[in-house]
């Protein structure tokens, strides 16, 4: 008897529970209950580990280069780090007539308290040679009867670990805007049942944007450090369009003075 082929037995497993979920594909119109909800269970199973595949496959395999965390950070820069929506294609691109709280992956939530939401929000495809990010986010406000819009950012544990009052934190960001646009970023770092809050406007002199919140002058309780978040607010968005083309943030200990 040959010997089998490295790779060969997983080929043909594939196919045949490629076969099993299309029988199953086609006979759910017919099947008894219980069959069908077995059925539905081991698909979503399944769909679970295929959505995290082609998310990883799509990052990898397209240009430019998704699921790069390689940013331009400072030399002494201890963390950093770009958020998933501008790294890899999402499995909601796009969302409309976006209500209050929505949130586009893990990470991005829209904030506002319009009656009438005349909102979008959804993922672009970079596609200049410039563009280190494989994704961006684009923002359309048409009619705005609120009285205020905030993305909020979540960020990960690892930017709250370890995190000290000498550290300056910075947000990146490429920003593309229809129309002058007043834009501030607020930093939140709750501490136990604390949240310091530092605001900044964003200089829109320029295409290529950076914020640094200083925590040395925050009451910061080192030690009970939770979580990070960041708040983009916009003022006045009626009729405009924002595109952020990149957005990165990194932490840095501050020269001791």
């Amino acid at each position: 008897m040959s010997e089998m082929k490295p790779g060969l037995f997983d080929r043909v497993m594939q196919q045949s529970a490629l076969k099993r979920f299309r029988r199953w594909a086609e006979t759910a119109p017919s099947d008894d209950l219980r069959e069908l909800r077995r059925n539905r269970s081991a698909a979503r199973r399944m769909k679970y580990y295929l959505d995290e595949l082609i998310h990883v496959a799509d990052n990898r395999l397209a240009l430019p280069v998704v699921g790069n965390q390689a940013v331009p950070v400072p030399y002494d820069a201890d963390w950093s780090w770009r958020p998933e929506l501008w790294c890899g294609p999402l499995a909601t691109q796009g969302v409309s007539s976006v209500q209050s709280k929505s949130m586009l992956g893990r990470e991005v939530t829209l904030f506002h308290d319009c009656q009438h939401s005349e909102l979008t929000l959804r993922q672009l495809r970079n596609t200049s040679v410039d563009d280190l990010a494989a994704y961006g986010l684009r923002l359309d406000v048409f009619r705005f009867d609120g009285s205020y819009l905030s993305l909020v950012v979540d960020l990960p544990p690892s930017a709250a670990h370890g995190l000290k009052r000498n550290h300056l934190i910075r947000l990146d960001a490429i920003v593309e805007l229809e129309r002058p646009l007043e834009i501030f970023g607020r930093l939140n770092v709750q501490h136990g049942p604390n949240t310091e809050q530092i605001v900044r406007e964003l200089p829109l002199n320029d295409r290529n944007l950076v914020l640094e919140f200083d925590l040395a002058y925050t009451k910061l309780n080192e030690k009970r450090v939770e979580k990070v978040w960041i708040d983009l607010i916009f003022e006045n968005p009626e009729m405009s369009q924002v595109i952020l083309r990149d957005l990165y943030f990194s932490r840095r200990p501050r020269a001791e003075l």
